[in-house]
């Protein structure tokens, strides 16, 4: 056996599903989540085009923020985050949902394509309050 960084999971079908790189998992409230599961739930909402999700500490707890890129005929705004975010809610487990959503205009990626988490991560050491909305309380 060799440890291959990637992780699965096998449901009661048996069936195997990519959940992501190992060192892309968040845990959130002791539990793993994967970033591509919350990622499929947004893209399949009307108004994203494009997403990642990444882990970031907030008051000491470990919080999921996604990065959205909308599609040119939505519009960007507390109302969409607040609408993401019901949206995400009706399909995860309650921990899954992100807790802050920011809306760029791209995604740092690698010449292959794929995304890089990190620097996203290091942007949000320093987020911007302006486009991205922080849920307090989970309804």
């Amino acid at each position: 056996w060799f440890f291959s960084g990637d992780r699965y999971r096998v449901d009661e079908d048996g069936y195997h599903w990519y959940e992501g790189r190992s060192d892309d998992m968040i845990k959130v409230s002791g539990l793993w989540v994967s970033p591509i599961e919350i990622e499929s739930v947004l893209l399949e909402h009307k108004a994203v085009a494009e997403s990642a999700v990444v882990g970031v500490s907030l008051d000491g707890f470990t919080k999921i923020k996604a990065f959205v890129i909308a599609r040119p005929d939505a519009v960007a705004g507390d109302a969409l985050v607040a609408e993401l975010q019901e949206h995400c809610k009706s399909r995860l487990q309650r921990f899954q949902y992100p807790h802050m959503i920011e809306f760029v205009t791209e995604l740092p990626k690698t010449v292959t394509g794929k995304i890089q988490r990190y620097k996203l991560r290091e942007q949000s050491v320093s987020p911007n309050p302006v486009a991205q909305r922080k849920e307090t309380a989970p309804a």
